[in-house]
């Protein structure tokens, strides 16, 4: 048995800065649940030196260390051997510079260390997490906003889609990306085009194929992204079905997100949810994951695992799953819930 200290990042918003220990406990939880199969021990804080670590020990297989490389805080992970610490190699899943993430600036933005737990909660939860370190995996985003969650897709070698009502939103998208694979020399197309259906038009689209390096390129192995300006609820007329491996998604907080069905702009959360989450379920593969982060004030956990399993979802709501609750601000406490098509794992039974 190993024991291990991971150094969590530092975050610039102070308010994640202080719940970043917290959440990393909880995403070293599910991740223990589900592809660690029990081989890491119980996490806990601790302080060395002065300096706050997360410690846990464990007999990690290869594959379990990899994993660990790519929990959303860790910034550098240590063997404890008495008062020494070892340094541990992190071979992290990321293809780019981590400025795809971070440069974008505005309000509204979901902390990009918070985008990737919960990416990374949800795709360990479904069918798909034993192929996350070796294949691409195609993630759906279908209320993305300006590409948080899609740029954490492409970060990790993965498909990624969107769809997103705002054309603010999705004009920012189309402009930022190639802006961005331009000047960082990148091998890729880009262009914007109708998005038709059955000879109905249902918004525009925006699609990409990009490469890490130009080796990738030439062997076809690009990888590809698109963003559609149309609602959240022809998500099941734009995609095939069962094309997906996980849905991962900011659900509004009361503001941000809005459907248009029935001809009014729905904004409640639970009701937008209720609305779109069969279409959502038709294009997820079988033993697909989806994962919403909430605002427990507008939509609160137990409201929305019922949303969920009405939808024919099994929610995930054991131990593991509950300690994601985090205050954002006044107005916003954020959560984490989690359901899979089909019959979900038994460690994540609730």
């Amino acid at each position: 048995m190993t024991s291990y200290a991971l150094l969590v990042a530092p975050a610039a918003n102070r308010v994640y800065a202080q719940a970043a220990p917290r959440l990393t406990l909880a995403e070293l939880a599910v991740l223990d649940a589900t592809v660690g199969q029990g081989r890491l021990g119980p996490a806990e804080v601790v302080e060395l030196a002065g300096v706050p670590y997360v410690a846990f020990d464990g007999d990690l297989t290869t594959d379990d260390l990899a994993h660990v490389a790519n929990v959303s805080t860790a910034l550098a992970l240590f063997e404890r051997q008495g008062e020494l610490l070892r340094p541990v190699p992190l071979h992290r899943l990321d293809r780019f510079d981590d400025d795809l993430l971070t440069i974008l600036k505005y309000q509204g933005k979901t902390n990009e260390l918070f985008t990737r737990m919960l990416l990374n909660v949800t795709v360990q939860s479904s069918g798909a997490a034993g192929r996350a370190l070796t294949e691409r995996l195609r993630i759906l985003d279908p209320l993305c906003g300006r590409g948080t969650t899609l740029n954490q897709a492409l970060m990790y070698g993965w498909h990624a889609a969107g769809v997103d009502l705002d054309e603010r939103d999705v004009e920012a998208y189309a402009a930022f990306l190639p802006t961005w694979l331009k000047r960082k020399r990148l091998k890729h197309t880009a262009d914007t085009s109708r998005l038709r259906r059955d000879g109905r038009t249902l918004g525009r689209r925006f699609s990409a194929e990009l490469a890490p390096d130009k080796e990738s390129w030439a062997a076809g192995a690009a990888i590809r992204v698109t963003v559609d300006h149309a609602d959240t609820t022809a998500v099941p007329d734009i995609f095939k079905a069962a094309s997906f491996d996980a849905i991962v998604t900011d659900a509004p907080y009361g503001v941000q997100h809005g459907s248009r069905s029935g001809g009014a702009l729905q904004r409640s959360p639970l009701d937008l949810l209720a609305m779109a989450l069969p279409g959502w379920v038709r294009v997820l593969r079988p033993g697909g994951a989806v994962g919403i982060a909430v605002n427990n004030r507008t939509s609160p956990r137990a409201d929305t695992l019922q949303v969920l399993a009405d939808a024919g979802l099994q929610p995930l709501d054991s131990e593991p799953y509950r300690g994601f609750e985090h205050r954002v601000d006044q107005a916003i406490v954020r959560d984490v819930v989690v359901a899979v098509k089909g019959p979900a794992q038994e460690a994540g039974r609730g």
